[in-house]
């Protein structure tokens, strides 16, 4: 559907090994023609067919010269809810992932077995991948030059990374 949607576009996937650096099990994989939007030295190419023949946690859509925000917007009208669409750079570059699968979702896995709650976590972000995580977070904080979507699911909205909002936020409390 992605390639229909969005001609020339290419396609990547990225998949779980046994650690992040199994070598026994590619994580990212693209097919031919896939335009990396940043340097991307563990890329595996295979052919399309491969590509989709085995599970992926998520799928990348690029087209090169494309905004990311204008591929979400078309594409949500053809795949309904079989997955979240999100991205992290507005430079043609979109991801889609499980339903309910978020950064959110991850950083509470790794919160519960230490017994920490949403409330006693600081999140910061910039862009729509973050939102979900920014309203689940007891302290959402949105960058100050961040994605307006990511703005609205903030709690607070701190310096730019230019200007060292993380650090300006963590400073209230270490300093």
């Amino acid at each position: 559907i992605a390639t229909r949607v969005i001609p020339g576009a290419g396609l990547a996937v990225e998949r779980v090994g046994r650690s992040a650096h199994d070598a026994a099990t590619p994580q990212f994989v693209s097919s031919p023609g896939y335009e990396h939007a940043w340097l991307n030295p563990d890329n595996t190419e295979v052919s399309i067919e491969d590509l989709l023949s085995a599970p992926a946690v998520k799928l990348l859509i690029r087209k090169s010269g494309a905004r990311s925000a204008d591929m979400a917007a078309e594409l949500a009208k053809h795949i309904g809810l079989e997955g979240d669409i999100t991205y992290s750079t507005n430079n043609g570059l979109i991801e889609i992932v499980p339903l309910g699968i978020s950064k959110a979702t991850g950083i509470e896995e790794l919160a519960r077995p230490k017994g920490i709650g949403a409330a006693d976590v600081v999140a910061f972000g910039d862009m729509p991948n973050d939102v979900p995580m920014l309203g689940w977070a007891g302290l959402g904080v949105a960058m100050g030059n961040a994605h307006p979507d990511a703005v609205e699911a903030a709690d607070e909205v701190t310096a730019t990374n230019a200007d060292d909002g993380v650090a300006q936020v963590l400073e209230r409390w270490w300093i």
